[in-house]
């Protein structure tokens, strides 16, 4: 299994070469966690400290039941607000008891807490914050999706996570964001291992409904274990299992569709990993312009251009004739809101 660090030095050999047209946007189309169609004109508002944009579109995702969407669109305002809450507190102060605003809120104090040495102690004091949000709309998962990333930040005990992941399945039996909390909470590195890991991601897969997000949850299981290093019986086998789901997943969603966008990032860092360049290839140019920082930034300073280097690395291992009739050099443009 090659070191996806060691494909640089291709990589770079390859963007000194004449470029012809290949699967993919140029990289000048491609950018860092670039927000959709709908979250874009939000966050432009939100810099400009007008936070009824961000109103409407979460009050959207709640009118629709869209919980992928509004767990999604709820990690990308905590990670503004986190330089430029502004808009977030006149929000709080014009409808401190908006379900929305107090959903915005718990996400940023959670992350706040967690990207600091005094974790635990900090996520403690946000507890009340994730009840406030859960009580603003009874039917919401999203809350609880926290609220299980609480616990494992606060090392809570198996059966305290069970009898919250007990009712994030009540609001939504197939949410992808409170599986992943889960799984997380399963991996060797927090409470659990690569074996539990697995078992928890397949099973779930298993019995998720087609189109569900859950089907690739298998791939998050075959990352941590590909990160971990370790070698237990019958790793690889579950691993290209864990792809092949993956895959198939992809292929239910059109290029481009910034909703799967990190499952393919992370499917493309498998298919590397595995040496399986044909299918990596296909995933680059299903990705379109929406490169996501995880799992890229776990490899690089520069995400975006880690990027890059494997899409060109795999284009020339996966395609060699193709690559060596690469056009001229390009540029890439780098810009992301967060």
């Amino acid at each position: 299994m090659p070191s996806l660090r060691s494909l640089a030095g291709p990589a770079r050999r390859l963007r000194h070469r004449p470029a012809a047209a290949q699967p993919g946007h140029r990289d000048d189309e491609v950018l860092l966690d670039v927000p959709d169609a709908r979250l874009a004109p939000v966050l432009v508002a939100a810099a400009d400290g007008d936070h009824a944009p961000a109103a409407a579109l979460l009050a959207a995702t709640r009118a629709t039941a869209g919980w992928e969407n509004r767990d999604r669109y709820l990690g990308r305002l905590a990670a503004f607000a986190l330089s430029r809450d502004e808009w977030l507190s006149g929000w709080l102060a014009a409808a401190p008891g908006d379900p929305d605003a107090l959903l915005v809120s718990a996400g940023l104090a959670v992350l706040r807490a967690w990207d600091s040495p005094a974790r635990a102690e900090l996520l403690r004091e946000v507890g009340p914050l994730i009840d406030a949000a859960a009580a603003g709309d009874p039917r919401d998962p999203v809350p609880w999706r926290l609220a299980l990333d609480h616990a494992r930040g606060v090392h809570a005990a198996h059966h305290a996570f069970e009898t919250l992941w007990e009712q994030a399945l009540r609001r939504s039996p197939w949410h992808y964001g409170c599986h992943l909390a889960a799984l997380r909470y399963l991996s060797a590195q927090w409470h659990g291992s690569h074996h539990e890991c697995f078992d928890f991601a397949e099973q779930a897969a298993d019995d998720a409904p087609p189109g569900s997000l859950v089907r690739a949850l298998p791939v998050r299981a075959a990352y941590a274990y590909l990160l971990g290093g370790g070698q237990p019986a019958g790793a690889l086998e579950r691993i290209d299992g864990a792809a092949d789901r993956a895959i198939a997943l992809s292929a239910g969603y059109g290029p481009g569709d910034a909703l799967p966008a990190e499952i393919r990032n992370l499917l493309v860092y498998v298919l590397v990993s595995r040496e399986r360049w044909a299918e990596a290839l296909e995933q680059f140019r299903l990705i379109g312009p929406y490169v996501t920082s995880f799992p890229w930034a776990r490899l690089s300073d520069d995400p975006l251009d880690r990027f890059l280097e494997l899409r060109d690395a795999t284009r020339l291992l996966g395609n060699p004739a193709g690559a060596r009739r690469d056009g001229p050099g390009r540029t890439r443009a780098r810009g992301h809101y967060a």
